[in-house]
């Protein structure tokens, strides 16, 4: 009897937790629709910005601190997208494994990392391990908003304007260490985050963002991936533009507009992905939850049959016993 009361009592309990990765599956296959709907609704003003850019790129000498490499360059940063919160599966594994790499690869060339975390579940790793880092920002993940991550974007465009020779201000929702007041800059950024490429399928991959790699490709201008590139030669024939004001001032005032649409873009991706992996991991708790419990029931139905035939069996046993003694007259 004590070994069908536990089986009952597991069969209830898995039952309650297959309710609860249930509604959390149902949550994030809705949350997956609007972030997906949110990257769509994105893409108009991408695209008229790389437009802009790629006028720009072809009128200017693309000679700008951004768009350079730096001589000596001593110190890298490494933004690392994480989630605030956990049952998504390997989500966030595979980004902090992705950013060990990256890092590994930096410090071979003689680069200082220097570590940015959005998550909780970032800043918990690198806060249980020991290791440091530089900045964190939490409470976004799963709805980032071009307000709540514009301290995000403004303070990794600033340190690496400021390079790793000058400092960077704490802004607003930046955890740093008590009394810490500024952030040394940097000359290199790097974000890692995971990229949406199907409801199955979320790649974790590194990119630099800063500085913007100019690529030259087929005689076409490449905006894709935040990476400018400027043909040296066209055969099409373009509109003769005139910039109020000229094209470098132009260039300046919007590069950092664009570096900063394309860190949200990539924070945009890594809220999708966060969901499809959060979708796949309840599916597949739920799943499991059902199994379990048809085995269960199985083994407490294979164990109520015993008890039924024993309880029979004694009985019998016992009916006979007295009629070989003579008593059940």
């Amino acid at each position: 009897m004590a070994n069908l009361r536990e089986l009952r009592d597991r069969i209830r309990s898995v039952n309650s937790t297959k309710k609860i990765t249930k509604a959390q599956e149902l949550i994030a296959t809705s949350r997956i629709t609007k972030a997906q709907a949110r990257v769509e609704a994105s893409h108009p003003y991408a695209h008229e910005v790389q437009n802009v850019m790629e006028r720009l790129a072809a009128a200017s000498s693309l000679d700008h601190p951004m768009l350079r490499e730096r001589e000596n360059g001593k110190v890298a940063a490494v933004l690392v997208v994480s989630s605030d919160r956990g049952m998504c599966g390997g989500y966030n594994h595979n980004v902090f494994k992705k950013a060990a790499e990256l890092e590994k690869l930096l410090e071979e060339k003689g680069y200082e990392v220097v570590r940015y975390v959005t998550g909780g579940k970032g800043v918990g790793y690198y806060g249980f391990r020991g290791e440091k880092v530089a900045g964190a920002w939490t409470g976004f993940s799963q709805d980032p908003t071009w307000e709540s991550t514009h301290n995000v974007r403004r303070h990794l465009i600033d340190g690496f304007t400021a390079g790793s020779q000058g400092t960077v201000k704490n802004r607003e929702g930046l955890n740093l260490e008590p009394g810490q007041e500024t952030i040394r800059g940097f000359d290199q950024l790097h974000v890692v985050y995971t990229e949406f490429e199907s409801m199955l399928t979320q790649t974790a991959r590194a990119h630099q963002v800063l500085p913007i790699e100019p690529v030259y490709e087929d005689e076409q201008l490449d905006f894709s991936e935040g990476m400018l590139s400027k043909p040296e030669t066209s055969s099409e024939i373009t509109a003769d533009l005139d910039f109020e004001p000229d094209a470098e001032t132009l260039m300046d005032a919007l590069l950092p507009q664009y570096v900063s649409r394309t860190i949200f873009a990539m924070l945009l991706e890594a809220s999708a992905s966060e969901s499809a992996s959060r979708r796949n991991a309840m599916k597949s708790a739920t799943d499991n939850a059902e199994a379990l419990v048809k085995d269960l029931s199985r083994v407490a139905n294979q164990a109520r049959q015993a008890q039924i035939t024993q309880e029979i069996t004694e009985i019998v046993g016992g009916a006979g016993a007295l009629a070989e003694s003579g008593e059940s007259d």
